[in-house]
């Protein structure tokens, strides 16, 4: 693992956490993760095999970072302030399901490259998958997971953006 691989994935793992306090919802703090996972994917993904069990370790988990990510954006609160900023702040639960995530991706990736590679070669052999595939099961359950809350909480945000603010009490 690179620095650059500690940083995206110590990033994205921050972008929520800073969330659990509340912050603006704007475009940038929407695309910033989405930028970070397509870096990685212009970097390291090259292909998608699909010869052998290949599809039977990338779906399932692509799948699952599908679900992480709507669960980690259902489970945010998005509301519009009384000047009309719209706020998305990440419960505990959210934050725990991202965390979950990235943490089981980086954990992937050390073992990998600390000692597991052998061992995760002769599963590969034994199960008759390429070793591109564990690469791009990662990177799609990254893509899946970053996509789908975005998608969730920009998609709650606009709902919120329409609601109408509540007027302003003005304090005697």
């Amino acid at each position: 693992m690179s620095l650059t691989d500690w940083l995206i994935d110590i990033a994205l793992i921050g972008l929520v956490v800073l969330q659990v306090r509340g912050r603006r919802l704007t475009l940038r703090t929407l695309l910033l993760p989405v930028a970070l996972v397509a870096w990685a994917g212009a970097q390291y993904l090259r292909t998608i095999p699909t010869g052998g069990n290949d599809l039977e370790l990338i779906v399932p988990v692509a799948l699952l970072g599908l679900a992480l990510g709507i669960g980690a954006g259902v489970l945010s609160r998005v509301h519009r302030t009384t000047d009309g900023a719209v706020i998305v702040r990440a419960t505990i639960a959210a934050a725990v399901l991202w965390v979950v995530g990235v943490g089981c991706r980086l954990a992937f990736q050390v073992y990998a490259t600390h000692g597991g590679g052998a061992s995760i070669g002769r599963f590969s052999v034994e199960h008759h998958l390429d070793p591109s595939a564990w690469t791009a099961a990662i990177l799609l359950m990254a893509f899946g997971e970053v996509i789908a809350r975005t998608a969730v909480v920009g998609w709650r945000g606009l709902s919120a953006r329409r609601q109408p603010t509540a007027p302003r009490i003005a304090s005697a």
